[in-house]
């Protein structure tokens, strides 16, 4: 895991605005992307009397700002967590977005259209039919096993 810390600042019209007006949300998230090159999706912005909150999260990367509104200084903290988180966050859809869950969802349908036609397929071929059966048993036994084990 690598972590990285920055300083900077912005603009305090964008961090203090006028009475009656909100904070610049998309102009702080657009400021703190351009100097520090984040690419991952805003997950958090939170608003406070003396500071504001930043999280952008990606597969297997953070990255949290934390704004002082009266001085428009910041603090970010960037944490790349290597290759086998991004891993672990792709197959699990985590921090990943709208499109790759559409990518999981249609694998996943995939396989269960691969599976299925395969089981089918069995039945036809009545020189495998016992040994296919057998293997359809033993393989729903392992999942139970494994499910009653592990998981409740």
């Amino acid at each position: 895991m690598t972590r990285e810390r920055d300083t900077g600042s912005l603009d305090l019209a964008l961090v203090n605005p006028p009475p009656g007006r909100e904070v610049a949300k998309l102009e702080i998230v657009g400021a703190l992307r351009s100097s520090h090159g984040i690419k991952a999706s805003l997950k958090d912005f939170r608003v406070d009397e003396t500071e504001i909150s930043v999280t952008f999260k990606g597969p297997g990367y953070a990255a949290d700002a934390l704004i002082d509104r009266k001085k428009g200084t910041y603090d970010v903290t960037e944490s790349r967590l290597g290759l086998v988180a991004v891993i672990n966050d792709l197959h699990k859809g985590r921090d990943t977005g709208a499109v790759w869950a559409d990518v999981i969802d249609i694998s996943a349908g995939l396989m269960v259209l691969v599976s299925l036609t395969g089981l089918v397929l069995i039945f036809f071929l009545q020189k495998r039919l016992k040994t296919g059966l057998i293997a359809v048993a033993i393989g729903t036994a392992a999942c139970i096993a494994v499910y009653k084990i592990w998981v409740s």
